[in-house]
This record gives C-alpha cells, structure tokens and sequence, in this order.
C-alpha cells in the first residue's frame, strides 16, 4: 500500500454520519513556566499565563469526528451546571448536533483538569492531573431516555462509536439497547472499552480498540511480540463476540486480529511523542470516519496510525485535520523516509493543504544542470520568501529544448535528488514542459521567486498568472560570474 494509495483514501472519505456514545467530558488546561520549587512544600511553583477549556472523552472523539470533516451526534450526559453548559457550548462551537446529550441533575459534569508547566518558555509538560467526577451508573430513567434519543438517530448514521471511560454512562443496559439496536440496521458499532472493565459488556460489536495494557488486563495475555497480539486478539474476539479486534501497540503500531487467531500488524513510522492524551480518541474517530465511508480495512487501520501519530506530537488534546493526514503521507513514504520529490498532482495537493494552514507557498524553477553558488544563493533567497518552496526541474527533454545538444550534463532524477537535498527545499517536482506555466497553475504560489539574470520581468512564465489572485514576484539577488555554462567552460579549457 504506498502513500499515493492512501492519498486516494482520504479523497474518498466524504461526508458520512456518525453517532458517539460514552462519557462526555470537560477538559481544562492551565499553562504557565514552572519557574522554580515552592518555599512552602517541594512542588513545582507555577506563573500561570492561559487558561483554557477542551472537550475530553467521548465529546472530544466528537471534535475529532468533526475535524475529520463528518457529521456527528453526541449522545452522552452532562451536569446542571456551569461545566455542562461549557462543554454544550463547545459542541456547539465544533458543529457537534447535541440534541441527543441529556442534563442530570444528579451528577456533576465529569472535568479533567490539568496544569502543563513549560521550563524556561519552552518544553511544556503535565505536572499535574484533577479530576472531578462520579463513577455512578445512570439512573433507570436517564438510561431509558437516552436509549430513546439514540435509536432516534440511528437509522441517520453509518457508524456507531461508544467512547467507555467509565464514569457511569456506558452502563450494561444503554450499551446493550445500543449495539442490538445498530445490528438490527447493519450499522457498524466501534468500541474504545473502559481499562479494566468487562468487556463482555460490548458483545455484539463489530470490533474493539484497546490500548496493549487494555488488552493485557482483559485478555491475560502479556503482549510481547505480534503473535502474543494475535492471541490476545483471538480471546478478546471471543469474549465479545467480535468481527475483529484491533489493538493499538503505541509506537509498534496495531494489531487486527480475526476471530479465528489470524491476524496482521500494521506498523507507524517513529514519531516525537510529546504527549499521548487523546491519541485514542483520534484512532477511534479516524477508524469510524474512514469505515463509515466504505474504506477497507486496510485503509482503515493505516489512516488510523497515521492520524494517531500526528496526535501524540501535539500537546494537549488538539483535533487532527484530513489536511494534515494528507501532509503528511506526502511528506512520507511507506517505509518512513522523507519524501521530497513528488508529482505534480501531489504538489498541488501538498500547496493546497498548507495554504488552509495559512502557510505561504513560494515556487521557483529551472534546469539545476550542475548545482553551483548562484542556484543555492536564489534557493536560499526563495525560501526566505515564505513557509514552504517548491522547486519545478526541467526534464532531460525539456531541459534540451531549453539549453541545446549536449545538455543537461546529469540526468532529472540526479538534478532532483540534489535539490532535494537542500534543506531550503521543501518539494521538488519535475516539469516536461518547456515552460513551468502548468505546474505554477497547479501549485498556485503566493511567492513566484526568479533569479536576477533571468532578463525581462514580463516575460518570466506564470508571472501574470501569479500576480493575478494576489500573488507576488520576487527577483532574487544574482551571484555574479557564476553559471553552469562558465564551470562547463572552465572544465573543458
């Protein structure tokens, strides 16, 4: 499966519906610099600066849902009081449809609140975790009512996800109704289940996603190696009467495993872990968006450890964007490496991704026959232009057409692979035009970026069609008495 294949992947996501189910929760962060140790007690003193609210448990898989570009129902229960109206208000903010989220007056709103403290303005990490919350189950009668709001919208749904952290929402009753209710309509039901809990509970859904501590506690099977997975796979397929398990293995990746034992790894390339709050949240959502519009399983998993992966390299809990998915199968290939030089299609997919980031794009070109002083001065100019510098390379039969018999001296895929190597270079593309006017169009660059010997400004291809969405040109400085025509020269005298 490369990239490309994955690429396609996203591009077919659409716009399903999903419903989640679980433990609705308000995530509050205050951040500050831990400057020094309290004279009161040895505990880090922190300067708060920001105070912030997140939605947490299963109204973050919501956000995610949501940042994946789907459509959401929340069902789940809040307090009567000002956390449950913030958390409402936050759904509301993400386009979550809470028509299914009751009030009970009985229980408070389940709040996480945590204090990141950065050393020396920088290197924030978790000192310290609150939380406020009852574990009680439902009441009979907020469990019967929310039985009734979810087989409301069941039949408006591809994808069911029940989000458990135990806090008393997902009581054997309401998880009961909702997976009899699904498989009556053939709807998919994805379950991240409650650490250490009794995961016959979800018998009946189409498949779990326990963490490898998850699966170790309920399974018994110490998990080691891919074949330990398998086997853990097999008894948690068992015990709930599962199509499949999928565990998640951290950095090692995930397991699938069918009912019968059999079972495939799926590794993830080696990430920054900066902090692994809410990474299951983003497995679960990406698993539902992306089976919910039909992918296969293998898609499935992939853009699940994709997606994950970008999760655990923010801090706190941030929502992950099909456009950073997209990113960065781009950037990487299937085996991990750095994937710099990319076709025209990709080039333009990659510009359009970071420019809804709000990052600028600068385009330069030209034939980089033998990389000397004045093409890396040009190039290190143009990348002082913006956030990300592409580069269009002449093909052997373009670059003939331009410079004459004889020439390019190195081939396109040497010419790109040196470009690529510059750290200035962000993607390198290679053109068989005579001109670079396609790909500038396919790019759409905010910066179009030309040497200074290049002659008349007005007749620098693309250059009318950049300036005409409010594009620039920028003529870069010229290294005098440098050219690849003057080393050719030289080299032969």
């Amino acid at each position: 499966m490369s990239h490309s294949d994955l690429l396609a992947a996203v591009d077919r996501l659409g716009t399903p519906r999903l419903l989640v189910v679980g433990d609705l929760m308000l995530d509050r962060y205050t951040w500050g610099n831990a400057e020094r140790v309290s004279p009161e007690a040895p505990v880090i003193l922190v300067r708060a600066d920001k105070r912030e609210a997140r939605l947490g448990g299963a109204a973050n898989v919501c956000q995610m849902v949501r940042g994946l570009e789907a459509e959401v129902f929340c069902a789940g229960v809040i307090g009567s009081d000002p956390d449950g109206a913030a958390l409402r208000h936050l759904l509301h903010d993400a386009g979550v449809d809470s028509s299914a989220v009751l009030r009970d007056e009985s229980r408070p709103t389940t709040v996480k609140e945590r204090f990141i403290g950065r050393a020396a303005n920088r290197h924030p990490h978790q000192i310290l975790r609150v939380d406020h919350e009852v574990r009680e189950p439902l009441s009979a009668q907020i469990e019967s009512d929310l039985s009734a709001r979810i087989a409301a919208v069941l039949d408006d749904v591809a994808v069911v996800l029940i989000s458990d952290y135990a806090k008393g929402v997902c009581t054997p009753g309401l998880l009961r109704s909702v997976i009899q209710a699904a498989t009556k309509r053939q709807t998919l039901v994805l379950v991240d289940p409650a650490r250490g809990g009794d995961f016959s509970l979800y018998r009946g859904a189409t498949t779990i996603t326990p963490n490898r501590l998850e699966a170790e506690l309920a399974t018994g099977v110490k998990i080691r190696s891919p074949q330990d997975a398998f086997d853990a796979g097999k008894k948690l397929c068992e015990l709930a009467s599962l199509r499949y398990a999928i565990i998640t293995l951290d950095s090692e990746g995930m397991a699938v495993v069918e009912p019968d034992g059999k079972g495939q790894m799926f590794p993830t390339r080696p990430r920054s872990v900066y902090d692994i709050t809410g990474a299951g949240d983003m497995v679960l959502a990406m698993l539902g968006v992306a089976l919910a519009a039909g992918a296969e399983m293998q898609d499935t998993v992939r853009l699940a450890n994709v997606a994950g992966g970008l999760e655990v390299e923010q801090v706190g809990v941030v929502p992950i964007t099909r456009d950073q998915v997209r990113v960065d199968l781009l950037r990487h290939g299937r085996e991990g490496a750095a994937v710099k030089i990319v076709g025209q299609d990709d080039a333009a997919r990659l510009a359009e991704a970071a420019r809804s980031q709000g990052r600028k794009i600068i385009f330069t070109n030209g034939c980089y026959d033998l990389l000397h002083v004045g093409h890396v001065s040009c190039l290190d100019e143009a990348a002082r232009q913006g956030d990300l510098l592409f580069v269009g390379v002449n093909s052997d039969r373009s670059a003939r057409n331009l410079k004459g018999p004889g020439r390019p001296i190195r081939s396109q895929a040497e010419r790109a692979a040196v470009l690529a190597a510059l750290a200035c270079v962000d993607y390198v593309t290679v053109f068989d035009a005579d001109t670079p006017v396609d790909l500038i169009a396919a790019i759409r660059p905010d910066v179009l970026v030309k040497g200074g010997d290049y002659g008349s400004q007005q007749a620098i291809p693309g250059r009318e069609f950049v300036e005409s969405y409010g594009g620039r040109l920028h003529i870069a400085r010229l290294v005098e008495g440098v050219s690849t025509t003057q080393i050719l020269r030289s080299v032969a005298a």
